[in-house]
């Protein structure tokens, strides 16, 4: 077991984390554009969605059983391993670049941060404070890219790469560090099995099961098809925007800082202030629906857009986009039983990772049958689209955000999620959350109580 930690669990611990790792990965975003034109002259954009995509495969594979691990054996030892591996790249930039992407392939085995995350922060949480703690921790990661591409660009462009590369894993050193000494386990003993190997089945583990599941509850099924549809073209935007930005609309690395950083800022008052007002106002459900809208709009934008100026205003729309995937956990959190808060997270996370794989072959593939590519070194002076839509994958990803708008309007109000299977109930704690609203007697009433509402 691994030490104890300074102080009670508390939200902040999960934002360091996640702000340490992804600053991290944040440094090292003009080197990683660099190397990758650099190591696939031809065909960049496709081989960056296959190297995403099986990243994203095996991150979809491993949810569940990290998610079920976690509600058993504790959130610390596994916000641990998941920190590690995702963040064992990045040395690998400047020794071999070929081992660097094929190890950033393998270690979506362990890319699930965000799940242990969120159930860390669900487990010291009530539930009306979850929408805002995980505002809070979708914005910290916003903020951890406000600096760090352009702190990377400038370093590169003055020390070389190499330093960036030894300051990158210096951090990730740094957050390790911090979880293996300053984090406490947020999961009670008590929340706990008495057997630790009696509650983790086959079942629960089999990412597949997940799926099947879901059409047993039609709120599962609604909820599970919103996260597709709407994260398959945020994942595949997120792996090729910025060498989109870089390569074909003709932004400098320094642009592509401002960008980041710009965006960041945005998402960071749009998932604290303005989610916080959102929920309180709207409620949850709508919250959601209008996270959809902006985010269509956003995509639309993209695909048409030629000028550069077209990519900064649909930014702002991309940033108030953001709110839904934590207005999406907080709707699943407050459905899912105490005891199963990883499994709940890694349901979701689960299908964000199949999103993660399929996304980025997917807007690679579709750059590649529209002949968008590279022909020449990034030297700041990208080719200037000139066909009606520069942008085609941005495009479907508006189609595909739409059809998951139109199905997010049939999710219940007050819905109340079957997440339990029957295997994982008679090994169940017979203790109480601690933080659980609902005394013993309703047990079956739906989690979802918005007084505001």
């Amino acid at each position: 077991m691994v030490a104890q930690g300074f102080g009670a669990p508390s939200v902040y611990h999960a934002v360091i984390v996640i702000f340490l790792e992804f600053f991290a990965w944040g440094l090292l975003t003009a080197p990683t554009l660099v190397v990758l034109h650099e190591t696939f002259p031809k065909h960049t954009f496709l081989m960056n969605g296959l190297i995403q995509g099986v990243k994203g495969l095996l991150s979809f594979l491993s949810a569940p059983l990290i998610g079920a691990l976690s509600d058993v054996w504790g959130r610390k030892s596994f916000l641990l391993l998941t920190v590690f591996f995702t963040c064992a790249p990045i040395p690998l930039m400047k020794i071999s670049p070929w081992w660097y992407f094929a190890v950033i392939s393998v270690s979506g085995v362990f890319a699930v941060t965000f799940s242990v995350v969120f159930a860390y922060v669900a487990d010291i949480t009530q539930e009306h404070e979850r929408s805002m703690a995980y505002g809070l921790v979708s914005a910290t990661f916003a903020a951890s890219l406000v600096t760090s591409p352009a702190i990377g660009a400038y370093l590169g462009r003055v020390y070389g790469d190499g330093l960036v590369v030894v300051l990158a894993s210096a951090i990730a050193m740094l957050d390790i560090c911090f979880i293996l000494v300053a984090v406490p386990e947020s999961l009670p003993e008590k929340m706990r099995p008495a057997s630790w190997g009696a509650p983790i089945s086959w079942e629960q583990a089999d990412p597949f099961a997940s799926l099947r599941k879901v059409g047993q509850d039609s709120t599962v099924l609604l909820i599970c098809i919103t996260v597709f549809l709407s994260y398959l073209p945020e994942a595949g935007q997120y792996s090729s925007f910025f060498l989109y930005l870089r390569q074909i609309m003709g932004f400098s690395p320094e642009s592509v800082a401002a960008f980041i950083a710009v965006l960041g800022l945005l998402s960071i008052v749009a998932q604290t202030v303005v989610l916080s007002l959102l929920m309180r106002s709207i409620g949850n459900k709508n919250t959601i629906l209008l996270g959809l809208g902006f985010q269509i709009l956003q995509l639309a934008w993209y695909g048409f857009g030629s000028e550069p100026w077209m990519m900064w205003a649909a930014g702002a729309l991309a940033a108030m986009s953001s709110i839904t995937f934590p207005a999406i956990s907080a709707l699943v959190s407050r459905t899912a039983e105490p005891d199963q808060q990883g499994v709940g997270q890694g349901m979701v996370t689960g299908i964000r990772g199949l999103c993660n794989g399929l996304g980025p072959a997917l807007y690679g593939f579709i750059f590649y049958i529209f002949h968008v590519e590279l022909d020449a070194p990034p030297d700041g002076n990208g080719d200037t689209p000139s066909s009606i839509i520069p942008g085609p994958p941005f495009l479907f990803g508006a189609c595909s955000v739409l059809l998951a708008l139109l199905v997010a309007l049939f999710i219940p109000e007050q819905p109340h999620l079957g997440l339990r299977p029957g295997s994982w109930k008679k090994h169940s704690s017979p203790h109480g959350h601690p933080h659980s609203l609902r005394p013993p007697g309703e047990a079956k009433e739906p989690l979802l109580q918005d007084s505001n509402v």
